[in-house]
């Protein structure tokens, strides 16, 4: 069912899957504020699609949420989707944690959506909208993945709060779904850091194990979201 007239927030639209996200949402006729910390990734988003507005953020400062929120109700009058994607990975590991990297990441990928889905809050229980919050398989059944261990316990959290979520705000009519990627094509590895050997050796090793035989395309990841966020699957609610 087309997404016209609907007006959805992706944070971390510069790239990867919030851009692709973008464009599937505008391309079915939806207004879309993208949010990011970086105008040109964000201009590249948009292109020249006037259904897309960047607006430059970082999501974890004081004000942001409230920031946010205002400027998609100022240009759309409402909030339908909030997809909360933005996220960011720093290799870890107990023995030499970096303590500012460390809070940072929590602040993002954890502490970021719930203070900007609490702020937009009475906005979506105006339009009976859906929160979608993009966590990743690394944290789902029993994995561990050495390295990510601060990255992975705030998407943990973040399933959490899916499920959570969509009981308590479910009476507002609601719908929070979390959606776990697998390895998706976002050159996340090269900006954590990774040479590019290092970046071959890992897509190797996990491809290996993907029954599909290759590593996802963010255009793959946004079909799954703008259906999650559709009337088509307004029964679907507190899942990852």
């Amino acid at each position: 069912m087309s997404s016209s007239n609907r007006a959805v927030v992706i944070t971390g639209a510069g790239t990867g899957i919030g851009r692709a996200a973008a464009r599937a949402f505008a391309g079915e006729g939806a207004d879309v504020l993208i949010v990011g910390r970086t105008a040109a990734t964000l201009e590249e988003t948009a292109g020249d699609d006037p259904r897309i507005r960047p607006l430059v953020a970082d999501i974890s400062a004081a004000g942001a949420p409230e920031k946010i929120v205002a400027t998609a109700l100022d240009a759309f009058g409402r909030i339908d989707v909030l997809v909360n994607n933005a996220a960011f990975i720093k290799k870890s590991r107990l023995h030499r944690l970096d303590r500012a990297e460390t809070e940072a990441q929590l602040a993002t990928n954890l502490l970021a959506p719930v203070y900007l889905t609490e702020c937009a809050l009475e906005a979506l229980t105006a339009t009976r909208g859906t929160v979608i919050n993009i966590s990743t398989a690394m944290v789902t059944g029993q994995r561990a993945w050495l390295d990510s261990a601060i990255y992975g316990a705030a998407k943990a959290g973040l399933d959490y709060l899916t499920r959570t979520w969509a009981l308590e705000l479910g009476r507002r009519g609601i719908r929070v779904v979390g959606l776990a990627p697998g390895l998706i094509e976002t050159g996340v590895h090269e900006r954590i850091g990774y040479t590019e050997e290092q970046h071959k050796a890992f897509t190797a090793d996990i491809v290996a194990r993907i029954p599909a035989g290759r590593v996802g395309e963010p255009e793959e990841i946004a079909r799954w979201i703008v259906h999650l966020a559709g009337p088509d699957a307004g029964y679907v609610t507190g899942v990852v």
